[in-house]
Formats: C-alpha cells, structure tokens, sequence
C-alpha cells in the first residue's frame, strides 16, 4: 500500500493511503485460498472447489474484510516504521466514496502524536517530607473523644429539669384522633434530647420536665411519614417521665478499652497512637506528592497533544460547574465553557500524565490482579447489596476499569521516583501539617 504525508505540523499528523485494485484482489484471492480446503460445494470434493468459482461465490463478502485488514495493517506498519504513538483513536476516512470494484482504494488518515517525553533526573530532584509524631496530648485527646462516644447518664437530683443532652426515661403512649395507634407506645424507653431520634417536635417539648412529671406531647407526623396511615396526622403523646439522667463520660480505664476491643488501656492507648500516625503519614504523603508533581512539572516541558488538552479542560470545566451546582444531578444543563484557567490546569495534568505514564512504562510499573480486585472491592463496599452487580459491572466496562486502574499505577510510579530522589525528612506538628493539608484543599 502507498502511504504519502499530507499534513505534519507540530503533533498532526494526516496520510493519504492507497490500496491499488490490484492489491486488493491479491488479498481477496490470499483469504479464499485459505478458506478453500474447507469448503463444501455441490458437484466438487471438500477443498477442491476452483478458485475462480469460490470467488464468483464469495469474493463481495470477503472484500470488505479483505481491505479493512489491508487498512488496519497498513497502520500497524506505519506506526512501527515511524516509531509513534497515537493520543487518540486515529480518524480514518474513505476519499473515493463512489468505490466501485476494480478502482484503487483512497484512505485519509488523521491523528496527533503522543509527544517525545524528556528524561527526568530523579537524583536531582528534591522534595520535602513531613513527619508527624503521635505525641502524648494528641492521644489523650482521641481517648477523651472515644470516652465522650461511651458515656453513660447518671441520675440528676429529683427536682432538675432536664436540658438539651440529658437522657429521658418515659413511659408513652401516642393518640391520633383519640385512638392509641400500633406502635405508638413504649414503656422505660431512654430518650436523649437533642439526638432527634423522634418525629420532629417531640424532643423539644420535654426539655425542661422533672422526674414524676407528666406531660402531653403534640406533634404532626411528616407528610413523608413510612406509615402511610399515620402521615401528615396530628399525634398526642402522655409521656410519664421516670427519670432525668445528665451525660457523664466513661471512665478512662480498661473497661474502656475492653469496650473498644482492646485488651488494656495501654493497649488501647498503643492502638490509638498507631492510627493516628496512619493518619499523619497518609496526609504527609498527600502533602509530598503535591511537592513532587510541582518539581517535576517545573523540569519538564513539551508540546502536548490539542485534543487531550481540550478534553481534560471540558472535563474540568464540567466538574467544577456540577460542584457548584449540586442540585443539578444529570447533564441536561447548557454546555460548560472552559476558561483559560482551566486550560491552564488541563495542561498541568496532561503533561503530568503522558510523563507518569512514559515514566511507568520506562520501570515496567504494573498493576497487579490483586491490586486491581482490592479497589473494585473498595468501590463495591459502596453499594451495599449490589456488590456482585458492581463486579460485573466493572468486568464488562473497560473504561471503569481504567479509572480504577488509573491511580493505583499513578501511586506506584510516584513511589518509583520518591525512591530514586532526595528526600528531606522534616519533623514537623500536626497543625503545621493540617495547614499543609488545607493549603493543597484550596488550590
């Protein structure tokens, strides 16, 4: 097949290919004699039908098959031959549409070139690493907060009204038009104010009520109500209060820990000291990663492909917009323009990304099948119920799997280079690395 450049400006790139009438019959008539010891016809044995015949038989519908392959080979060839990589899926076109059999066969094809990615030197590059200790004071306050969680209520002196917080312990009994209705009463039942566990309303009017006292309840069940019988109704509930009870932390001791599954104090105390430096190191890395893409996006520079630029900053411009406007769920919206700003930012990521990934390939970085069923389980625990249906969801999604592909390999790569650079380890407090944190939160 000839193949002649028509276009090469920048990262475009665009072909005029021509398959010759005679090139083409040669690969039909190839693909017919491979097919031929196979073929059964009346008045011939099983592979000896002619071929002229085989062709007067078949030859319209291999020619289609034959001359997409001669295109899609002809491709192959041309980008080992050129040594490039498309960014995209190249646009192929037929120019001689009138095609009749027996004429050559013209073929346009168009495409942008991934670009030749500089070498980075990873020894030169320096990046900063925080590192936080679980001190003391932060574990102390992790263990008051666990304490806070467990607390119990102990009885305030007969006499005190209760206050927002306290816990309640009534006897009631609900009426809707004089009729006690299913599932209205209960008896000792322990009622937080404040926890807004009842229908809206209720909570607020036992604040201020004493131990003994009896007090009538008015509400209005919402109009969303579950019980259809009971929804938008009018309700009164007798509530007898038998108890006030005012919170009190747990104790810090074993039994605290023994509540949270551990088998002491110190060893809760262990546990909690090791999470919360978990914490750190998980925020500390997101800090330097930061640190890191901003060095590598100053060392290198290259011409980078138009089309992944447009996408990236639509793509962002979009996100954004449905940030912004949360309450529009679906993308039946006015298109979303993008600015210059999110060129900007589009062009960031595509140049961190060819680089991420040419830097990947160059180390042989792979995402492992584990790896991979680790974060479609991941994913999966949020759609509880339909976790089988999210698997085959995925299985059968090509895409999806790239997007959950896509930032394991991105993590793994990040952490080639980490290893191969200078690394400054700074001991730093945890509010210097939470305004680190934030700082990243608001670029």
């Amino acid at each position: 097949m000839q193949v002649t450049e028509t276009q090469n400006e920048g990262l475009k790139r665009a072909y005029k290919m021509v398959l010759t009438a005679q090139e083409l019959d040669d690969k039909v008539m190839e693909k017919l004699k491979e097919a031929q010891p196979e073929v059964e016809m009346k008045g011939f044995r099983k592979g000896k039908v002619p071929l002229p015949l085989l062709k007067k038989q078949f030859g319209q519908r291999v020619l289609g098959e034959a001359m997409q392959e001669a295109v899609d080979g002809a491709m192959t060839q041309h980008f080992e031959d050129k040594g490039e990589r498309p960014a995209g899926e190249p646009a192929v076109k037929m120019v001689n549409e009138e095609w009749k059999e027996g004429d050559d066969v013209e073929v346009e094809m168009s495409y942008e070139a991934l670009p030749e990615v500089p070498e980075v030197d990873f020894k030169s590059v320096k990046i900063e690493k925080m590192v936080v200790k679980a001190d003391d004071g932060a574990v102390d306050d992790a263990l008051k907060n666990l304490a806070e969680n467990a607390q119990n209520f102990e009885d305030r002196k007969k006499g005190t009204k209760a206050k927002d917080g306290d816990q309640v312990v009534i006897d009631f009994v609900g009426r809707v038009d004089g009729e006690a209705f299913e599932g209205g009463s209960a008896e000792d039942y322990p009622l937080v104010l404040g926890s807004n566990s009842f229908i809206p309303g209720f909570e607020e009017q036992l604040v201020g009520v004493k131990q003994d006292e009896e007090k009538v309840v008015t509400v209005n069940f919402p109009d969303e109500y579950q019980a259809e019988h009971l929804a938008g109704k009018e309700a009164e509930f007798t509530c007898t209060v038998k108890a006030v009870k005012a919170p009190a932390p747990a104790e810090i001791d074993d039994d605290l820990a023994q509540k949270y599954g551990s088998d002491s104090l110190d060893a809760l105390k262990e546990q909690i000291k090791e999470r919360l430096e978990q914490e750190y190191a998980g925020a500390s890395r997101a800090v330097m990663k930061r640190k890191l893409l901003d060095e590598l996006d100053k060392q290198v520079d290259f011409e980078l492909p138009p089309s992944m630029v447009e996408a990236e900053a639509k793509q962002i411009a979009h996100q954004l917009w449905h940030d912004e406007n949360p309450d529009v769920q679906g993308h039946d919206h006015p298109e979303v323009e993008p600015t210059e700003e999110h060129t900007k930012l589009a062009e960031r990521r595509v140049r961190l990304g060819l680089l991420l990934a040419e830097i990947g390939q160059k180390a042989e970085v792979e995402v492992t099948d584990a790896e991979m069923t680790q974060a479609v389980m991941e994913q999966a625990r949020q759609y509880p119920g339909q976790e089988r249906q999210f698997f085959e969801f995925v299985q059968q999604n090509p895409q999806m799997r790239q997007q959950l592909r896509a930032p394991i390999f991105e993590d793994k790569v990040i952490d080639y280079i980490v290893e191969l650079a200078e690394v400054n380890e700074t001991e730093v407090t945890k509010d210097e690395l939470e305004k680190a944190v934030e700082a990243l939160e608001d670029e």
